[in-house]
């Protein structure tokens, strides 16, 4: 291993030190910041030693493929049974495991820059191996120590490390197949994926910087208890930020499916990890959408001045993100466990959604003077009431899936339609069968009206390439022409 590796593993651990003084006024302990730095870099070694995988791969495979291989049961790799309250939905982590940019790219490129690589790499693996399995279960106490400092800096060392590696796939480089990257599911008991592509790794990048992102939300999203003592909500300002979050991370996603799987050859495509085929992306970055216009309807009823018109339209918007989250989920081969779940998770919301959809329709239909309306109005109330009782069914199925998770406290669009929608629907059918009789008012639920989505993706574009790479180039044009000068 390069001193690039281990000086990222003492890097780190410094860091978490300081962190511990600032913010938990923890006593400096710089012996047992030593102990843990050669404690994880023999299990670093011994659990994930590179050279003999990356021999084998490169004896056994042809440039450019994709390997599968069962992982390994080193490592710091943990699986929660319990992942706890659970807003925001993550279906599991990828991780990276180490790559041997010596061996891989020696001669091709500077000493500098593949010292370079090395470093920020082997320091998202040490982040991701320590910190993932603590990350995938929600904690209020990690919500609130430092703004989830672990997943911001595990975050900016992802994109720390972008433009550096995109310097591989620059105008089209063949060093882009000169390197073997592999990822592993940390959660699942599926195949690790390794493959000499550094397109994959850009796409696995931003799928882990998506997933943060999400984590992130959710942390945001656990009611806490007020400072006045009454039941724990969810803070405005909250509220705002995990807005922002969703849309960064659908920009994620959306720049992945559009810009960086195309990049990949078909076949190497249809052999991607569920965790990244076509459809588990789109999925996840509707339900980002469909949770963040969730938000904004909360945030509307808690206004004064949001008519009804508005939460109508945001409550039906989101019938329509997580229908075609659905859509694009529902016939994937999604293993049992993690990938299930997030199926689960999907259909939950999308039911949710249809109750606050019908709900906010039949309250606008009532306000017409015909017989016809009222009859449309509560056979839309009856509909929300129905969708809403499947929601709860739904939502009990979800928990009880394996990882086992558990809803914080009701709070924001649920907490104010589980109260209202049983309430209005009984009183707008009772006033109504004193007005007309019984078939009049048992139509079928009218069509929900057909909005345009109004939330879209942040527009995301890939960092510029380090300027390392001009120098490397340099210096290669500088050696060829030495030896040309030599030969003379």
């Amino acid at each position: 291993m390069s001193l690039a590796a281990r000086a990222a593993f003492i890097a780190w651990y410094i860091w978490k030190g300081r962190n511990d003084v600032y913010f938990n006024n923890s006593e400096p302990d710089a012996s047992g910041t030593n102990i843990k730095v050669e404690k994880t870099w023999q299990e670093y070694q011994s659990a994930n030693t590179v050279e003999s995988r990356v021999g084998r791969y490169y004896n056994s495979q042809v440039m450019g493929c994709l390997v599968s291989t069962p992982k390994d049961s080193g490592g710091n790799r943990r699986r929660p049974g319990n992942i706890g309250e659970v807003s925001v939905y993550v279906p599991g982590l990828r991780i990276p495991k180490p790559v041997d940019f010596f061996q891989s790219l020696g001669g091709h490129v500077s000493k500098t820059l593949v010292e370079r690589l090395t470093a920020l790499r082997t320091r998202i693996v040490v982040m991701a191996g320590q910190e993932a399995p603590t990350i995938t279960r929600t904690r209020r106490k990690t919500a609130t120590q430092h703004g989830g400092s672990t997943l911001a800096d595990l975050h900016q060392a992802l994109e720390d490390y972008l433009p550096v590696l995109l310097g591989l796939v620059k105008d089209g480089s063949q060093l882009q197949y000169k390197v073997l990257f592999i990822w592993v599911n940390q959660e699942d008991d599926a195949e690790e994926t390794a493959m000499f592509n550094a397109w994959y790794e850009v796409l696995s990048v931003l799928h882990l910087m998506a997933m943060l992102s999400l984590s992130q939300a959710n942390l945001l999203l656990l009611p806490r208890t007020s400072a006045d003592g009454y039941q724990p909500k969810v803070s405005e300002e909250s509220r705002r930020a995990s807005v922002d979050i969703f849309l960064r991370a659908a920009g994620y996603l959306d720049f992945a499916v559009r810009h960086v799987l195309p990049q990949l050859p078909s076949e190497l495509r249809r052999n991607l990890p569920v965790d990244l085929a076509e459809g588990v992306l789109r999925a996840l970055c509707l339900q980002a959408l469909g949770q963040g216009v969730d938000i904004q309807l909360g945030m509307a009823i808690d206004s004064t001045k949001a008519t009804l018109a508005v939460k109508r339209r945001l409550a039906c918007e989101m019938v329509k993100y997580w229908q075609q989250a659905q859509d694009n989920i529902m016939n994937l081969p999604l293993s049992n466990g993690w990938g299930e779940k997030h199926r689960l998770f999907v259909k939950w919301k999308y039911v949710e959604a249809k109750a606050a959809a019908y709900y906010y329709h039949g309250l606008i239909l009532d306000e017409g003077n015909t017989e016809k309306y009222h009859g449309m109005a509560v056979a839309a109330l009856q509909a929300a009431d129905e969708y809403f009782r499947e929601s709860k069914k739904a939502y009990e199925v979800f928990n009880a899936a394996h990882p086992l998770s558990r809803n914080p406290p009701l709070w924001g669009t649920m907490k104010y339609l589980s109260e209202k929608i049983p309430k209005d629907t009984s009183s707008k059918v009772r006033i109504n069968r004193d007005l007309y009789s019984h078939e009049k008012i048992m139509e079928t639920a009218p069509t929900l009206p057909d909005f345009a989505l109004a939330l879209k993706p942040d527009e995301y574009q890939l960092p510029a390439v380090d300027p390392l790479w001009n120098e490397s180039v340099q210096l290669s044009h500088i050696g060829s022409n030495q030896v040309k000068c030599d030969k003379r």
